[in-house]
């Protein structure tokens, strides 16, 4: 099934009189891959809602500079509930004060995207909360089979394995050296999944530039799915940012795959399959 180019309708709510950023932001959603209708300036709530339902958009994205944001931004919500169509995403951005961001988020606002955000941000964001279409849910992947795997970056095996071993009580169930990475694995069981515990063996290596940054903690989520291949696949045509575009082998004998946190909430996302299937 072909995957459809997601549509958004970016404008201008208020008396606001200038537009390079909306235009600029426009073409780079058509960059981006995207459909994209500007609406021109000085747009009343009801006027954009009235031509997000006419050309069937995605998305609504929302510019202002003028300070009316608090007022423009939920009558556009507000609007589009009252006729049925809350499944648009509506997304904004301009001159927006961090503490009005709440109140916004509240009152339906999917994100707002402050002066600096990249353009590939913004996209990736549309990407992945755009509702699908009834009829495009036929064409998403079945559920992973479970997590697999936690894992938790250490600055020593040695000194992190008593907890888990001793404290938790959990079984030490395969310990390897993984060269590619530059790390040292350790697979402890948990019940039908496995936390794995990364040591960095380079000050270089990908584990120790995250211990540096942010210190001992938890490193990656990693689901288990029958097909890598095909979830790497997927991502790259929904546009997400891959750190792997085909899988790989990984710690404990499988093959394995990452998406960019970027592209998953902020979490590094790890796809994994067992050799056997």
């Amino acid at each position: 099934m072909a995957q459809r180019r997601i549509r958004v309708l970016v404008a201008k709510p208020g008396l606001d009189g200038h537009d390079r950023g909306a235009l600029v932001i426009a073409q780079g959603l058509r960059d981006a891959g995207m459909e994209v209708i500007y609406t021109g300036l000085r747009q009343t709530p009801e006027q954009i809602v009235a031509a997000a339902l006419q050309e069937d958009v995605d998305c609504i994205g929302l510019s202002s500079l003028s300070g009316a944001h608090m007022e423009l931004f939920p009558e556009v919500v507000r609007l589009l509930r009252e006729r049925g169509a809350e499944d648009i995403l509506v997304v904004g951005g301009g001159v927006i004060p961090r503490e009005d961001i709440p109140a916004l988020k509240a009152a339906g606002i999917a994100e707002v995207f402050t002066p600096g955000t990249s353009i590939q941000d913004t996209a990736e964001f549309i990407r992945t909360h755009v509702r699908p279409r009834k009829g495009e849910e036929e064409d998403l992947p079945e559920p992973p089979e479970q997590i697999d795997h936690i894992g938790i970056a250490v600055t020593s095996l040695r000194e992190a394995l008593p907890f888990y071993t001793e404290q938790l009580g959990m079984k030490l169930i395969h310990q390897e050296v993984i060269e590619d990475q530059q790390v040292t694995t350790a697979f402890l069981a948990v019940g039908e999944s496995t936390i794995e515990l990364l040591e960095p063996t380079s000050p270089d290596s990908p584990v120790a530039k995250f211990l540096d940054k942010r210190g001992p903690g938890i490193h990656h989520v990693a689901y288990r799915v029958k097909d890598v291949a095909d979830r790497l696949r997927r991502a790259k045509k929904a546009g997400l940012r891959l750190i792997d575009e085909e899988p790989r082998p990984g710690g404990h004998g499988k093959l394995i795959g990452f998406v960019h946190p970027k592209s998953a909430g902020g979490v590094l996302t790890e796809f994994c399959q067992r050799v056997e299937d």
